[in-house]
């Protein structure tokens, strides 16, 4: 059994895309966006902008974010990674960068209201990747990340900037790969990462260390919300002794850690988790640990709430090294069996990434510049790795040896897709997307919904490979909403 491998990121947040309005009541021209939770009424053109959270007790009068009569904050200010839904002007003055907190005694903030991710500052300037410009001080009015004055022309089509500026630790403004996702109306379901939070929002822990010393386990979370992985803790926690990854935390609501596996039909035995300082690096100037695998090592969850199961549409992505894999079954990141083993084709529907072109499917064979051959984006739909919709060589789908690799696969009824690119630099290419491969079992799809990481859905274990971060998601993603967690990728500055 083979599945793919995805280098994944976890991510958990309580507010995702389209967020909850907690008792809250938008009026006309009212917009609450991405991930706030609202408890105020807004009145008619007030906008809650991306990734905050406002609890305003305070009411905004007819007419805008201002009293009536009022001076509106920030005309023609965008806030940096925030959405303007169709329609508000923006109040006139100044720029709240999602980030960055102005910190100007003189700013005037709204009456009861928080601002996260941006708060406009008279004359303020913002800290930590934000921008606030002068003029701007809003009467009665929650800004997260801007807002629009009241009784203005509303332009529709904003957009949503990705891989905002990040304050040191993370800027729980910054929209993660998970909010990213939940705007594109797929939404996370599983969130994994040793690295950084996914959601902006994520303030909880990434991962379990376990001291070989004691059997004391620690969790790690992260420095900041929305932020990376407090390195630190692990270092001081595991100071004279070896320590392994005991969990990998689902930072989704969904709850889907993973452990290490148990025994399946291909390798009887369970697996050993990997050690937590085997491969150190830095991601956007902070030190942060990857999970490494070396054979006879993987993580498995078999009861699972939200993964797509039978012929149901999903999105999976992953951070991996271009640099450490091999050609052995399986390093694959998604969607398995429940049951440990081989239960046919069609039953799982993963990231494979390595190269190995002795059976199944391969991608081009063209050699590297070193005279390697491979590595490749594939999928692992059981009993078949497929870098297109056939076996034997797809010569579309092309090797990506880069140091870090972004590696995607997504799947509907009747079809599935490929694509990969340079964690680093540049746009993802579409290796495939198409018809479901023209063989029994995989049409329709009778995926089961287990999660694996560096494994097969069998427990075939002898593959090597290097995990940063993953999702995967309710729904087949847009092509708008890949380009934008790979941009969030490129952000986030792995190995910088």
């Amino acid at each position: 059994m083979y599945v793919l491998c995805v280098v994944v990121s976890g991510c958990s947040a309580s507010d995702g895309a389209g967020g909850s309005s907690g008792g809250a009541t938008v009026q006309v021209g009212g917009l609450t966006a991405m991930g706030g939770n609202l408890s105020s009424s807004n009145a008619a053109g007030g906008v809650t902008a991306t990734g905050g959270r406002a609890n305003a007790a305070s009411t905004s009068s007819i007419g805008g974010a201002n009293s009536v009569g009022g001076q509106s904050p920030a005309s023609g200010g965008v806030s940096a990674g925030g959405t303007l839904q169709g329609g508000g002007t923006n109040a006139v003055g100044g720029t709240a960068a999602m980030g960055g907190r102005s910190t100007d005694a003189g700013s005037t903030q709204a009456s009861g209201g928080s601002n996260i991710g941006g708060t406009a500052a008279k004359g303020g300037a913002t800290s930590g990747g934000g921008t606030a410009t002068t003029g701007g001080a809003s009467a009665n009015a929650t800004a997260i990340g801007g807002s629009s004055s009241s009784g203005g022309t509303r332009p529709v089509g904003g957009s949503t900037s990705v891989g905002g500026a990040t304050a040191t630790g993370g800027a729980s403004g910054t929209p993660g790969p998970c909010d990213i996702y939940a705007t594109g109306n797929t939404p996370c379901v599983a969130a994994h990462s040793t690295v950084r939070a996914l959601y902006s929002a994520y303030n909880g822990s990434l991962y379990q260390v376990k001291r070989n010393s004691d059997s004391t386990t620690k969790d790690i979370g992260v420095v900041a919300p929305g932020g990376f992985a407090n390195a630190a803790a692990q270092d001081t926690f595991c100071t004279g002794t070896t320590c392994t990854i005991s969990i990998i935390y689902d930072q989704s609501p969904k709850g889907n850690h993973i452990t290490p596996a148990p025994g399946g039909g291909a390798v009887k035995t369970a697996d050993k988790p990997v050690t937590a300082n085997k491969s150190k690096l830095t991601v956007g100037g902070h030190s942060v640990y990857a999970a490494y695998f070396e054979g006879g090592m993987g993580y498995r969850n078999n009861k699972t709430s939200g993964i797509a199961t039978g012929d149901q549409p999903e999105s999976m992505y992953m951070v991996t090294s271009g640099k450490h894999y091999n050609s052995l079954c399986c390093f694959d990141y998604g969607n398995a069996e429940t049951t440990n083993n081989d239960d046919g084709n069609g039953t799982m529907e993963a990231i494979y990434f390595g190269n190995q072109r002795s059976y199944w499917g391969w991608g081009n064979i063209t050699p590297n510049s070193d005279g390697s051959i491979g590595p490749w984006v594939e999928a692992d739909l059981e009993n078949g790795l497929f870098a297109g919709p056939v076996f034997g060589q797809y010569t579309a789908n092309t090797a990506v040896p880069y140091n870090y690799v972004t590696a995607m696969i997504k799947g509907k009824p009747g079809g599935f897709a490929i694509k990969a690119g340079n964690a680093n630099s540049g746009t993802l290419k579409t290796m495939y997307e198409g018809s479901r491969p023209n063989m029994s079992g995989y049409n329709p799809m009778k995926k089961q919904g287990a999660i694996i990481l560096g494994i097969g859905g069998d427990n075939s274990n002898g593959s090597q490979g290097t995990f940063y971060e993953g999702c995967m998601t309710s729904g087949y993603a847009s092509d708008a909403t890949d380009a934008a967690v790979q941009a969030n990728i490129i952000a986030a500055g792995y190995g910088t």
